[in-house]
């Protein structure tokens, strides 16, 4: 009794643990984990086993009581047999054989209630083991349960980790690329280009300002020089109109 209330105990404890409360306490869960389903696997395993040997013995013990109630109807039978010899021999006027068989009747009706006690005695502890064996069953069937959530957790945390692992990878590349971005390069050079063009820019307009101040010189210079004919045919007597003729 004290093994069945083991098995029993542990069975309850085990699919009554709280998955969530364990993993959130684990400092590794995927480890954790594995080793629950480690854990798990081996008591199921024991579980069984232990299950398999109740289940063995109320087979015996239903065994011995259907044994007993065919012993019982055997002596029974025995019982009748003799008791109609007896009375087959008083009727033939043999009452020493009649005797005889009536005590044979009686050794196997006393043969036949010893065996039918049996079976009564035997029949509540055959109740209890069949209660007992639907729960190591029940218990069973929830640890396989238990297991198979085991495992689904299992595989969902190492997917996780594994989808948390590849997208911090890319997270660092792309920090990475942030810290050594080539388009900064790129733009730091556009950027000398642009100096460089209005460098050019630059002394282009400055060279455009010298050419027309070059010009506006030659046109100064013409003005003078027309004055300084000018001047001269004044001074040759010459009037404007005939200077310009």
């Amino acid at each position: 009794m004290t093994e069945k209330q083991s098995i029993l105990g542990r069975i309850a404890q085990l699919t009554r643990a709280n998955l969530n409360a364990l993993i959130d306490r684990a400092e590794d869960p995927q480890k954790m984990l594995d080793q629950l389903v480690r854990d798990f696997t081996n008591s199921i395993v024991e579980a069984e086993e232990a299950v398999a040997v109740t289940i063995g013995n109320l087979r015996l013990a239903e065994q011995d009581h259907s044994a007993d109630l065919e012993e019982a109807r055997d002596w029974g039978n025995k019982a009748l047999a003799a008791s109609n010899k007896a009375d087959e021999m008083r009727g033939a006027g043999n009452a020493a054989e009649a005797q005889r068989f009536d005590d044979l009747a009686k050794i196997a009706i006393t043969k036949q209630i010893a065996a039918e006690q049996e079976a009564r005695d035997a029949e509540p502890m055959i109740a209890s083991q069949n209660e007992v064996v639907d729960k190591l069953k029940t218990g069973l069937t929830q640890m396989r349960t238990k297991l198979e959530e085991l495992k689904s957790k299992r595989d969902q945390l190492v997917a996780r980790a594994k989808t948390a692992e590849a997208q911090g990878k890319v997270q660092s590349a792309i920090s990475s690329i942030n810290v050594l971005d080539p388009t900064t390069e790129i733009s730091r050079f556009e950027e000398q280009v642009r100096k460089e063009e209005a460098r050019v820019a630059g002394r282009a307009e400055i060279n455009a300002g010298s050419l027309e101040s070059q010009f506006a010189e030659l046109e100064d210079y013409g003005t003078k020089s027309e004055v300084e004919l000018r001047l001269a045919a004044l001074k040759q007597g010459k009037t404007p109109g005939q200077i310009e003729a």
